[in-house]
């Protein structure tokens, strides 16, 4: 199904709608890197929208992680998001996340890249030629990175990249950029000519410069360490790595003992000594900090405030059909639950792994949901019935009067007068009748 889906996706000659009802999130991947891998053969915009998700009738009918591996895809294949993206050259390379209210459908619109491009369409395929195509995509993080001065660059290290995680996975970026301007080197001392492209790129971004940021970043997640500011995951990554690192080590080692290597063995000595050190810092980190918190964090939690009594209406209703104003709240609750995911999604940082995003994520989930708890339990109890007041101990007194005729009938709140005997009863009764006697004489 998902071949027959990409190639009806690169097939594509005008905007159409694909739903991935039944789709597996394994199989969507599969399908988007097969459908966007390459530009799709077109000289004009087209828009691709896909469904992911529906209202609470058709819900069941797709993956819970729909969405979020359809985008984690795209960004891979080198997309981005956009939430004012449109369906025009420009927007090329670029998707945006919507909820269709009138249809109760979630869904993601693609831009894809296509063969065409604004220099084609004006005939100016000299220039096309010349410049060539952008090195690093114009306002990205990797050319943000790339281009800035130190001071920026260390400014958008601690605002954009505040974790161990991320800055390691910005480490890695560096290096791709290194090895673009090393290609470059090569290019020039071969005597090739540099596109404009090229040349803009090279002009602006040297060894010397990137080599300074790597050693930056190696240093930030140095004092991440040394400082103990790493999450759970993050320790747990680390120790793992230590582990694996030290028995290769002594795998070494013991090879360079039999084989008589002392040299060799001297070197190997001093980085088991690093590395068990450094194993031993880990081990001190007795409390991780916690994960940083999401970027829409206080709006998501505005939105969790205003959903709690509406999950409460939800339970109370299980069952019944709803009210026209039941119904409404439900439809709201559904919004905002929607709303709180796209928050979600769009909290995720630079470089930031859908592994660290989701313990972020979680990390705030089970924070709201702790809250809710505490809420619950400071409400005071009320206790139905009896008239007594709460932990008082005591009943309060009621006092019941008997009028002629009127014996027969339960007293509010007299519960003890409904158990008298049937002789106590009769009694009552006769002394009714005498009140009775007594009246008709007076007359």
């Amino acid at each position: 199904m998902s071949s027959h889906m990409s190639v009806a996706i690169r097939s594509a000659t005008e905007s159409e709608t694909f739903d991935l009802a039944g789709n597996s999130a394994s199989t969507i991947e599969t399908t988007i890197r097969s459908a966007f891998s390459e530009p799709l053969e077109l000289q004009d915009m087209i828009r691709i929208t896909f469904v992911t998700g529906a209202g609470k009738l058709a819900r069941q009918r797709y993956d819970e992680e729909a969405a979020r591996m359809l985008t984690s895809t795209l960004r891979d294949l080198g997309y981005a998001e956009d939430r004012g993206a449109s369906c025009v050259k420009e927007c090329a390379g670029s998707f945006k996340l919507q909820h269709d209210t009138g249809k109760n459908l979630k869904t993601v619109v693609v831009f894809p890249f296509i063969k065409g491009s604004l220099e084609e369409d004006m005939g100016d395929l000299t220039l096309k030629e010349k410049k060539g195509p952008s090195i690093l995509k114009e306002g990205s993080p990797q050319a943000l990175l790339a281009m800035s001065s130190m001071n920026t660059f260390e400014r958008m290290i601690s605002v954009k990249c505040p974790s161990w995680s991320q800055k390691k996975a910005c480490l890695g970026v560096m290096e791709e950029i290194k090895g673009i301007v090393q290609s470059l080197d090569e290019k020039v001392l071969k005597g090739s000519p540099l596109t404009d492209s090229e040349q803009e790129f090279y002009d602006a971004c040297d060894l010397t410069s990137l080599e300074k940021k790597e050693t930056f970043i190696k240093n930030a997640m140095h004092k991440h360490v040394e400082d103990g500011q790493i999450t759970s995951l993050e320790k747990k990554r680390l120790l793992d790595q230590v582990t694996d690192k030290l028995q290769s080590l002594h795998e070494e080692i013991k090879d360079a003992t039999e084989n008589s290597k002392p040299k060799k063995l001297q070197k190997l000595q001093a980085q088991l000594q690093k590395i068990t050190e450094r194993q031993t810092t880990l081990n001190n980190i007795h409390q991780p900090c916690p994960p940083y918190p999401l970027k829409h964090q206080p709006e998501i939690e505005k939105l969790r405030k205003e959903l709690h009594p509406l999950l409460q209406l939800e339970k109370e209703t299980k069952g019944r059909l709803l009210s026209i104003k039941e119904t409404a709240a439900m439809t709201r609750k559904h919004e905002i639950e929607e709303e709180i995911i796209q928050l979600e999604n769009d909290s995720r940082g630079w470089f930031e792994g859908d592994e660290e995003f989701q313990h972020r994520v979680e990390a705030s989930r089970l924070q709201a949901k702790s809250k809710a708890n505490a809420a619950v339990k400071k409400k005071p109890v009320v206790r139905a019935g009896g008239g007594g007041s709460i932990g008082g101990g005591g009943k309060k007194s009621i006092t019941n009067w008997v009028v002629p005729g009127a014996a027969n009938r339960n007293v509010r709140g007299g519960g003890a007068g409904a158990k008298k005997s049937s002789s106590s009863t009769s009694k009552t009764n006769a002394f009714a009748a005498m009140m009775m006697d007594s009246d008709s004489d007076s007359d």
